[in-house]
């Protein structure tokens, strides 16, 4: 009886559209910082068995400074914005050393191809951080609020259970958000 109330409850998680707690201001912000860490499944693939490695310091400097560049006119604080994305950052490299390691133990559970970070990987990536972006802008009382911390908490187990996310995906989902709220 009790796996057909969980049953039931996740189903409804999926099927229903974001509740209106959640959507109090974080449930687009959370739910990009998901699809982004998602991503990183393409990323590694695009990436393992190359010489390229994982940290990408360039390109991650180009992200962070492209981000501070344009924090100011959306009336954000560049400081914190480049926080908010270098978590992003952080996470999504969370992702793929974990899918380095089960692609290692389990060759068999390795992507069968291999996706071109320049054209199929990175416009997918620039579009959500620009979406990001804008939803740090629209946000920014909702993150100051007391609240925010607990809300975050409640929006992010509720994109988890929606998205499916399996414990890696979980785990750098809470990572990639941890800077969301606005510390006073």
């Amino acid at each position: 009886m009790r796996l057909r109330v969980l049953c039931a409850a996740s189903l409804l998680l999926v099927l229903l559209p974001a509740p209106a707690s959640a959507s109090s201001g974080l449930w687009e912000l959370t739910d990009l910082a998901a699809q982004r860490v998602q991503i990183a499944d393409k990323v590694a693939a695009a990436k393992f068995g190359t010489p390229s490695p994982i940290d990408d310091p360039v390109r991650e400097q180009q992200i962070l400074d492209s981000v501070a560049a344009k924090a100011p006119g959306l009336g954000l604080d560049a400081a914190g914005v480049v926080r908010f994305f270098r978590d992003q950052i952080e996470a999504n490299k969370v992702v793929q050393r974990g899918l380095y390691a089960r692609w290692t133990e389990h060759p068999g559970t390795r992507p069968p191809g291999r996706p071109d970070l320049g054209t199929e990987v990175r416009p997918v990536i620039d579009r959500l951080n620009a979406g990001l972006l804008t939803e740090l802008a629209e946000t920014r009382d909702a993150r100051a609020r007391r609240s925010c911390d607990a809300r975050l908490a409640v929006t992010v187990r509720l994109t988890d259970a929606r998205r499916g996310l399996d414990r890696l995906h979980s785990g750098a989902l809470a990572e990639s958000v941890r800077s969301a709220c606005v510390r006073r």
